[in-house]
């Protein structure tokens, strides 16, 4: 239990902190299961539906749609029942909606489930990510490039999943029901040992739907380049290799992979290199080694130069997006609304990136839109110093025996 401490504010100790921290890891990789799970299924969904691949493409455009839509609302659950019912209630719809999608039987029922899916999804990366900030707060080291990690985690993991159960021939259905109560169940357990931090009884509550707040803008344009450079990578490396290069597709194939084990590793690494260098120092030096990765891709005469190129765009990307969500959390008196500005931002950037990226190929080359990649991240060197909100460091000082909550009124 927490005590009160002055000004009402919830005091907890160290230990209820670090246990907090383990817990909200878990959520974290429940999260990343859930679309792990999904996005190999995608293929089966397809043949159920009967829809082109002119028609997924554009199905696949309405999860990103319905975050957008909906995560703002984020703030207001939290503010409206609690930051620990709310994700709890957040989280689990999430990890039910995995169902929607393999039960659509036709094009437009697949969109309403996607558009689901991606609310409930936008939603609760909020609210977790929230609680994963107020915890950093609390502690003496940064945590968010960590956390991010066991989302990298929980996707493999969901994919390792729906891979060995599409090797088998189940049913996505089945799969996918077996998943969500699965998960469902680790996540209502979780929950219950997340922080639970509450408003003040005047505190007014956040709008139910905003525009993204002003703090949230600068913040949410560099974690934009990040996610940029990041959809292009997932979604056009291997076909950059092939028809580019001219790659087995083998090869192109492990170029894809090698680039995801990159940033989870990353991810992992980064909290350490945050709390040794700093957040702008470490987001400078990761958009120069993202940046080096793109010029070795545009200009790479063989596979393995290219190859070398999208690691480093992996390495130097990998902890932009945690600190932007952890300065946003920083950047005003609610840190739920400027996490879901941030948040609409870079999904609005996952959205349009694999796009883009092929109108732009269809017009110039392949080499032209990685061009372009090169440039974003160069805007990561750029920018990075909004990641240093209102001249407060990135992590906050720790409390001896219990700490405080930090620019949120409880």
């Amino acid at each position: 239990m927490s005590e009160q401490g002055p000004q009402g504010q919830q005091v907890y100790s160290k230990e209820q902190v670090r246990r907090a921290r383990i817990v909200i890891a878990v959520i974290f990789c429940v999260h990343g299961s859930v679309a792990g799970s999904f996005a190999t299924r995608v293929p089966w969904i397809q043949d159920h539906a009967d829809v082109s691949a002119g028609m997924l493409g554009l199905a696949l455009a309405f999860p990103a749609i319905g975050a957008s839509v909906a995560m703002p609302l984020a703030g207001w659950f939290s503010h409206r029942f609690g930051a620990r019912a709310a994700l709890r209630g957040l989280l689990a719809m999430w990890t039910l909606a995995l169902v929607l999608p393999s039960l659509a039987p036709n094009l437009g029922t697949l969109c309403a489930a996607l558009f689901v899916y991606g609310a409930t999804s936008g939603m609760s990366d909020v609210a977790m990510n929230a609680l994963g900030v107020e915890i950093e707060n609390r502690m003496d080291k940064s945590i968010m490039s960590g956390l991010h990690g066991m989302w990298s985690a929980g996707a493999l993991i969901g994919s390792a999943g729906g891979t060995v159960a599409a090797h088998l021939g189940t049913d996505a259905r089945v799969h996918h029901l077996f998943a969500a109560a699965v998960l469902t169940t680790v996540g209502l357990v979780a929950c219950q040992g997340v922080l639970d931090l509450r408003s003040a009884p005047d505190e007014e509550p956040p709008p139910r739907f905003t525009l993204p707040p002003r703090s949230a803008l600068l913040i949410g344009a560099v974690g934009f380049c990040a996610v940029f450079a990041e959809g292009a990578s997932l979604d056009w490396s291997a076909v950059y290799l092939k028809d580019v290069l001219d790659s087995s597709a083998g090869l192109a194939a492990a170029c894809t992979t090698g680039f995801t084990l990159t940033m989870a590793v990353a991810r992992f690494a980064g909290d350490k290199v945050v709390d040794r260098f700093g957040s702008v120092r470490t987001v400078r030096v990761g958009g120069g080694l993202a940046a080096l990765g793109g010029l070795l891709v545009v200009l790479a005469p063989h596979p393995a130069v290219a190859m070398t190129g999208f690691a480093l765009m992996g390495l130097g990307i990998a902890v932009v997006v945690p600190l932007a969500f952890a300065a946003a959390g920083r950047a005003g008196p609610n840190p739920s609304q400027a996490i879901a500005g941030v948040a609409t931002i870079t999904y609005t950037s996952s959205l349009i990136a694999p796009s883009a990226i092929g109108t732009l190929a269809d017009a110039t080359s392949l080499v032209v839109s990685f061009g372009l990649v090169t440039v974003l991240a160069f805007g990561l060197v750029a920018f990075a110093g909004v990641l240093r909100t209102d001249g407060r460091p990135a992590v906050q000082p720790n409390v001896d025996e219990a700490v405080t909550p930090v620019n949120r009124k409880t």
